[in-house]
C-alpha cells in the first residue's frame, strides 16, 4: 500500500505565538517551528499500515524553505521518502487554495490512502480533509480514533459525545486523526542518520500547473482583518462572609449568568 502522510510545519504551541502586524498571518519567522502535533500520530498510524501490510510511505509537505527542518524530523520517523511543495507565491494561502495545492501535488504521485492530523495547531479550522477529498473525488474519513485496513476497505471509529460511529470506505480515501489514535514513536539515533539520506522531491507551482494568482494571501478567499493581544487577567471578585456571604455568591453568579 502506498500510504501519504500531509505534515504541516507549524509553531510550536508551547511557546508564544504572534500575527504580523501589517497582514495578520502567522510570524513563523520569530517562532520556534515544529512538526504540527497531530501529524505525528498520522505518520505513527501509516507506519504501523506499513509494517503490518508491505507497502511505502511518503511524506507530502507545502510550505517554506525552513520547512525540511520538519520534513527530516518526520523522515527520521520511518517513513520512506518525501515531497516538498515550496514556491513564495503561496505565502499567505488560505484552506481553500492550500487543499488545491495538496490535490495538485498529490497528482504527482502513487497512492492508495492519505494520512493527516484532524487539526492544525495554529489555524484550527479542521477542514483540509474534508476539501481534499472533495479535489480528489474520494471519500473523507475524518476524526479517527482507530482506523483499519482489511484488502480495500478502510474503516474507522470516530468519537462522539453518544459513543463512536463507524465509517467504513472502499478504495483510496483521506483519513484524519486524533492524539488518541497511538503514540508516536521517538525517532531513533539510526533513523535520524537515515533520514539525511532519504529523497526529498522539492516542486514549485509551476511544477504543478498551478498559477500563481491563484494562490497567496493576496487572492485568499479568508483573511484575518484585525487582531489585539489577549487582554491582562483580571482580579476576581472577592466575597467575604460576615453573614451575607451566601447571598452575595448567588448574586454574583446571577449577573455572570451561572444561576
Amino acid at each position: 500500500m502506498k500510504i501519504v502522510v500531509l505534515v504541516k510545519q507549524v509553531p510550536d504551541s508551547g511557546a508564544e505565538r504572534t500575527l504580523k502586524s501589517d497582514d495578520f498571518t502567522v510570524d513563523r519567522g520569530s517562532a520556534s517551528n515544529v512538526i504540527n502535533e497531530m501529524d505525528e500520530y498520522a505518520i505513527e498510524e501509516a507506519l504501523r499500515i506499513k509494517e503490518a501490510q508491505g507497502g511505502e510511505v511518503t511524506i507530502l509537505t507545502v510550505g517554506p524553505d525552513g520547512a525540511t527542518e520538519s520534513i527530516r524530523k518526520a523522515l527520521s520517523m520511518g517513513p520512506d521518502a518525501a515531497v516538498h511543495v515550496v514556491d513564495g507565491a503561496i505565502a499567505g494561502s488560505d484552506a481553500v487554495q492550500t487543499s488545491a495545492v495538496l490535490a495538485a501535488a498529490l497528482g504527482t504521485l502513487e497512492w492508495d490512502l492519505v494520512l493527516c492530523g484532524a487539526e492544525a495547531t495554529d489555524g484550527r479550522v479542521q477542514v483540509i480533509p474534508h476539501m481534499l477529498a472533495e479535489r480528489l473525488g474520494v471519500p473523507a474519513l475524518t476524526g479517527a480514533r482507530k482506523l483499519t485496513i482489511d484488502g480495500d476497505s478502510r474503516t474507522i471509529e470516530r468519537q462522539t459525545d453518544e459513543g463512536y460511529e463507524v465509517v467504513r470506505a472502499d478504495g483510496k480515501a483521506v483519513v484524519s486523526v486524533w492524539d488518541t489514535i497511538n503514540e508516536p514513536r521517538y525517532p531513533s539515533f539510526k533513523g535520524i542518520m537515515a533520514a539525511k539520506k532519504k529523497p526529498v522531491t522539492t516542486l514549485s507551482l509551476a511544477d504543478l500547473g498551478l498559477a500563481p494568482d491563484t494562490v497567496g494571501l493576496a487572492n485568499a478567499y479568508s483573511a484575518v482583518v484585525s487582531a489585539a493581544p489577549r487582554p491582562a487577567r483580571q482580579a476576581g471578585t472577592r466575597v467575604t462572609d460576615e453573614g451575607e456571604g451566601g447571598v452575595q455568591l448567588v448574586e454574583f453568579l446571577a449577573v455572570e449568568k451561572f444561576v
